[in-house]
């Protein structure tokens, strides 16, 4: 089951550029913390002197949902810690619901729902 469709816009075009390239940007600012894409300004420090880079690609799961879907599909949703930090919630592909429990390991891939649609991180089990 895919996520999206999802398209850009003004806003998260750099965003979309980087999954596209595989990776999940996050911002850190000069002090070294992380914050998630969608930040103005440094969670921890409030510097707005931001940079994006790419998250290393590790995750620890926080917590996890079953959403059930129609003809017997269902979506095992996540709120996870990145390694650098900020939590990022997405789904996990490819794994029974009893295998994802909290701290379990996860890894950062992306997803594309179809061709025209961008690329979205999701999750595997590491």
């Amino acid at each position: 089951m895919t996520v999206g469709p999802v398209r850009r816009d003004e806003a998260t075009a750099a965003f979309f550029d980087g999954t596209a390239r595989g990776e999940l940007l996050l911002f850190r600012c000069p002090a070294g913390h992380f914050s998630p894409p969608y930040s103005q300004q440094c969670d921890t420090c409030a510097s707005v002197d931001l940079t994006a880079v790419a998250a290393s690609g590790g995750a620890s799961v926080v917590s996890r949902s079953v959403a059930h879907r129609r003809g017997g599909h269902r979506d095992i949703l996540v709120v996870a810690e990145l390694d650098e930090g900020p939590w990022w919630w997405s789904k996990v592909i490819d794994v029974e619901p009893e295998q994802v429990v909290a701290g379990a390991r996860l890894t950062v891939v992306v997803e594309r729902a179809d061709e025209e649609s961008e690329a979205v991180p999701v999750f595997r089990l590491a």
